[in-house]
């Protein structure tokens, strides 16, 4: 009898035991659906260009995997959802989870944006682009300002903004007649230097070319130029630079990112500046070989400035700089910073 009661008493535990273990099971069953998150994403590149594929492409490939398919990306192309101008405000209302822009669509938001998109003929190589971000506190204080709209701003790439005309520019009276597609800081200083700037949307770039309603545009560089085929109606890459910059954006909801557990918020911020390093480096590498390949295939000229054209540039340029250091306490700071940066490398 005792050993009948012993049995008895241990399959009764083990009994409260599989009770217990069962009712965890269910209960933590809706916990892990509940794991599972979709992103909705609108881009202000096209589906053509080459950043929709190398950087958003990247992106939700890299988060899909190292959250193990908790984190999904649904991709929107420019315009689909929202109009490029619109996507910071949607992305600060939670509107939408993430979204690629210009640091230029949200000069009303971010007292830093004309800085962010690029000061014209400041710095010379990339490199000391990507340092002034990432070394010397401005991707920093670009967070806190965008921070203040419930926004996670992450550079997605520095580079090289170059642009693409019909006609060769040889003298200053070419500049000064020329139709340009532009935006933000660059289009003031476009105007400002004496040609017709104006923003078109990706979408409309290639037809305004090809119609004549603008003369040159600048999407990126030679990657932008070649994906969105804009070589196949203007034949001339010019150079130099008009800027170096961190020209492209990835901006995440800080409402969604809050929802996400805390090793899943590590691993987007984590992905984010990973990418930056990434998408810089391997631009200037793509920029390269498709420049050349452009020559090649499609008989594109590299147009270099003529120096009476390049010093008008840098004088306008020089003067543009203050403008943006009067937004706010903040933009002076930075172009401060940018300043004496600058004079360290000799430059001023």
């Amino acid at each position: 009898m005792k050993l009948f009661a012993t049995a008895r008493k241990t399959l009764t535990v083990y009994a409260s035991a599989l009770t217990l273990g069962i009712t965890a099971a269910l209960s933590a069953a809706p916990a892990a659906a509940q794991d599972s998150f979709t992103w909705k994403v609108q881009s202000h590149w096209p589906g053509s260009s080459s950043s929709y594929t190398d950087s958003l492409g990247r992106i939700k490939r890299v988060l899909e995997e190292r959250t193990d398919g908790r984190l999904k990306l649904q991709l929107y192309e420019a315009g689909a959802l929202f109009k490029a101008t619109d996507t910071f405000n949607a992305v600060s209302r939670g509107i939408l989870e993430m979204g690629t822009i210009s640091p230029a669509y949200a000069q009303d938001k971010i007292s830093l944006a004309g800085i962010a998109s690029g000061l014209p003929f400041a710095f010379r190589n990339v490199w000391e682009a990507a340092y002034f971000h990432q070394n010397l506190g401005f991707e920093q204080m670009l967070r806190d300002e965008a921070a203040k709209h419930d926004v996670y701003w992450a550079t997605d790439k520095v580079y090289p903004t170059e642009m693409v005309v019909k006609e060769p520019i040889e003298s200053v009276e070419d500049f000064n007649s020329l139709k340009i597609r532009s935006s933000g800081a660059l289009q003031t200083f476009l105007t400002e230097a004496g040609a017709a700037a104006s923003y078109i949307p990706g979408s409309e770039l290639y037809s305004a070319l090809d119609s004549g309603i603008v003369d040159g545009a600048h999407w990126g560089a030679a990657q932008g130029a070649y994906s969105m085929g804009l070589y196949e109606v203007a034949k001339y890459h010019v150079q130099p630079a008009l800027n170096i910059a961190g020209t492209d954006v990835i901006i995440v909801s800080q409402k969604a990112l809050n929802k996400l557990p805390e090793d899943m918020q590590k691993i987007v911020k984590d992905a984010l500046n990973e990418q930056f390093w990434i998408r810089t480096n391997e631009y200037q590498y793509k920029e390269r070989i498709t420049l050349a390949k452009a020559i090649e295939e499609q008989g594109v000229q590299v147009n270099v400035l003529p120096d009476e054209v390049q010093n008008k540039l840098v004088a306008t340029a020089q003067a543009m700089w203050d403008e943006e250091g009067k937004r706010s306490e903040n933009a002076k700071k930075a172009l401060d910073m940018l300043k004496g940066y600058l004079a360290d490398l000799g430059y001023l």
